[in-house]
């Protein structure tokens, strides 16, 4: 599969998770749950879309799979990639209030969605 096609999926199918990642973080935290546990949780619905999403439309493929290996390196990804997010909201609403981390997140979930896009499609769905 092209570059092209990878990147046009996984942008669409992420568009769509991060509007659920986003919203489930901002009306928890509005609704009085602390930034980080918000955001975390926002990010697990987004996460559980976007995994089988991504696998089965984005990289489909004869050299992809999803499979256990696959989603315990996408877990590992996302663990990963969920504390820089989870870390940076919890700075932002420190420093700077609750309203300014729900303005930033896109762009924090932006620089890691083009981590996550390499790390799929070389390796987390690969066989």
């Amino acid at each position: 599969m092209t570059l092209g096609r990878h990147a046009r999926g996984y942008l669409i199918i992420g568009i769509v998770q991060w509007l659920v990642d986003w919203g489930v973080m901002v009306l928890l935290s509005h609704w009085g749950m602390v930034i980080e546990l918000a955001n975390v949780l926002g990010r697990v619905a987004g996460a559980m879309l976007g995994y089988w999403l991504n696998g089965k439309l984005t990289f489909r493929g004869d050299d992809t799979v999803v499979g256990r290996k696959q989603l315990t390196r996408f877990i590992l990804m996302w663990l990963c990639t969920t504390f820089v997010s989870t870390w940076s909201m919890g700075a932002i609403d420190d420093h700077l209030g609750l309203k300014w981390a729900w303005l930033a997140k896109p762009a924090v979930e932006g620089v890691l969605g083009v981590t996550g896009f390499f790390l799929s499609r070389h390796w987390v769905y690969k066989k």
